[in-house]
């Protein structure tokens, strides 16, 4: 059983649809929403914002993330995602790492406009998932890399 209630589940689902309306995207035309749960139940949403130096778009999901983290939660329970397509809408290779960086069990929902979803774990999106205790892994002894003699 998931962490979170129907309730919640359906309070996300709506939300992620409704921020679609929130999108900057001028470029791109493809709007997308998101909504982000976090272990305590507070919900955050996040919309694309596009930038015309186009590396500095960020994703709804980044943009859901980002807000939780600067009010200090860091953990997750379920995210939904929404977009115009016909088809369920996937998260980005960018937004998979971002979401991993925040552990890979917990849910992410893929919705259709008709409100329709498939629900993934992070893990099962990314994986062999990159991951912060990574960086704790034995490693070989460093050489110079600073040039040769």
């Amino acid at each position: 059983m998931p962490g979170y209630s129907e309730e919640q589940l359906q309070k996300i689902l709506k939300a992620c649809h409704e921020m679609k309306e929130m999108a900057y995207c001028p470029y791109s035309k493809f709007p997308v929403g998101a909504a982000l749960l976090t272990e305590d139940g507070t919900m955050f949403t996040g919309c694309n914002v596009e930038n015309a130096s186009y590396g500095l778009s960020i994703c709804a999901e980044r943009t859901a993330i980002v807000k939780a983290v600067s009010e200090g939660h860091r953990k997750f329970t379920a995210i939904a995602i929404a977009s115009d397509m016909k088809e369920m809408i996937v998260p980005c290779g960018v937004c998979r790492q971002s979401l991993a960086e925040f552990g890979v069990n917990w849910d992410v929902y893929m919705t259709k406009p008709d409100m329709t979803y498939t629900v993934m774990k992070v893990k099962e999106l990314l994986p062999l998932a990159f991951v912060p205790t990574d960086l704790q892994s034995e490693r070989v002894p460093a050489r110079n890399t600073a040039g040769h003699s």
